[in-house]
């Protein structure tokens, strides 16, 4: 059964359940920067396993957030970028990091907070 099948019909809950899972936030934070390889993903993303990352990307793809394409300097390679429906999760994105910000202040825990870049390498 395809992933998209299973997506729940109220709006905000399809939503979360695209973006469910601990990687599919700081992928698409990663591909914010455009397209890259799986293995440079794998390389720029602290703690993801091969198998988790292509799982992610694979459920990413599905529900329309980024595609694979033949990578420039490779004839075998393939890189994934973000999509049209991808890249309009930008804002959402920066938002929901505002958000996270905020209830950690609320609670009194910001000090547990990580920049972004503690696990996604190479953004400035």
């Amino acid at each position: 059964m395809k992933i998209i099948k299973r997506l729940p019909a109220l709006p905000v809950e399809r939503a979360l359940g695209v973006l469910s899972g601990r990687w599919k936030a700081v992928i698409l934070y990663a591909l914010l920067d455009g397209a890259q390889r799986t293995c440079e993903l794998e390389k720029r993303i602290r703690g993801i396993s091969q198998k988790v990352l292509i799982d992610q990307l694979q459920a990413l793809e599905e529900h329309g957030m980024l595609s694979r394409r033949p990578s420039a300097g490779d004839r075998q390679g393939i890189e994934y970028l973000l999509t049209p429906l991808g890249e309009s999760f930008r804002p959402v994105l920066e938002t929901l990091s505002e958000w996270g910000a905020l209830h950690a202040k609320d609670l009194d825990e910001a000090h547990r907070l990580l920049p972004c870049s503690a696990v996604v390498h190479g953004r400035d």
